[in-house]
């Protein structure tokens, strides 16, 4: 295995990735509500499929004037591969499970990415994880783990439904984790808009039939409507954007770090419009997730760990 040089992902200095890595944590929090909201309406899948074709719609127009198409036409295999892995699937498992547990619950479990990316980035791509590194993603799952544990279910939701719902949030977790390696092995390189539009499109075309043979008898209303184009604007369109940057710039751990810190912005945009429940427990637990995401990302290193950077630099 080679050697990371200064400018790899492990080497880029947290200073120019922080901010797009809380504000992407701010956007998929939000996406957990406006799936509700959506599939309230829509049903899961025709949620998902109308998601992932309003983000292509609101994409295609800006990767042609950033004139990415090139770049996007060279690779459109891996990229549209990319789409079915990273969106098609985890976005229809997660909009039917949050039809039966609390939002706040499903980003919960969704936190267990970075689980998954660190171990299939170990495995497929050979990345060192330092000690720290190790206890941050220990740390972060446990704090996942007693909230998950203690987190209510929601009034009206069946005991059987909920553990279904579970194991689909963590089948769709697993599937993030390993796009995340996949687009770094095969798509490194190429320009992030061209990745996330083209991906999008790739997860419609996967998601047609299934949206279409499912659309409601009855037409949805205006919230429902509203969710959708949020959700395919805000939380898909733009936030990933952002999340291809982070996998060039921080690595793929590093990145699907910030799942550590999306059940926060989750636990509080549900308590504020859908009436669930934040206990002391959560908070405590939140704090724990979050210590543990700063660790596992390089917020928190030992002095011996700064000065093997400064001497690597």
């Amino acid at each position: 295995m080679s050697t990371p040089t200064a400018t790899s992902p492990a080497h880029q200095p947290v200073s120019s990735w922080i901010g797009e890595f809380i504000l992407l944590a701010a956007l998929w929090g939000a996406s957990f509500l406006f799936m509700r909201l959506g599939a309230a309406e829509f049903g899961p899948l025709p949620t998902a499929g109308l998601r992932v074709a309003l983000a292509t719609v609101f994409l295609w127009p800006i990767m042609l004037r950033q004139g990415h198409f090139a770049a996007f036409k060279a690779h459109w295999r891996p990229i549209m591969l990319a789409g079915v892995i990273n969106s098609a699937i985890p976005f229809a498992l997660f909009a039917w499970a949050v039809m039966h547990i609390q939002t706040g619950l499903s980003s919960i479990l969704n936190a267990t990415v970075p689980l998954f990316g660190a171990l299939v980035a170990w495995i497929w791509l050979g990345d060192r994880i330092n000690r720290l590194r190790w206890a941050g993603l220990a740390l972060g799952f446990v704090g996942v783990a007693l909230l998950a544990w203690r987190a209510p279910a929601g009034t009206g939701f069946k005991t059987d439904s909920a553990h279904w719902a579970i194991a689909a949030c963590l089948v769709a977790s697993a599937f993030y984790g390993i796009s995340a390696s996949f687009t770094r092995r095969h798509l490194t390189g190429v320009p992030p808009l061209a990745t996330a539009t083209g991906s999008q499109l790739g997860a419609t075309l996967a998601l047609a039939l299934p949206t279409l043979w499912l659309w409601p008898v009855q037409l949805p209303g205006a919230r429902a409507w509203g969710a959708i184009a949020a959700i395919a604007v805000l939380c898909t369109g733009i936030a990933y954007i952002l999340y291809f940057r982070l996998i060039a710039h921080a690595g793929p751990s590093r990145a699907l770090a910030v799942t550590f810190i999306t059940p926060v912005f989750a636990v509080m945009y549900g308590a504020l419009f859908l009436g669930e429940n934040i206990t002391l427990w959560m908070v405590g637990c939140a704090l724990v997730i979050v210590c543990g995401t700063m660790l596992s990302t390089g917020l928190i290193r030992t002095a011996r760990a700064r000065a093997a950077s400064v001497e690597r630099a």
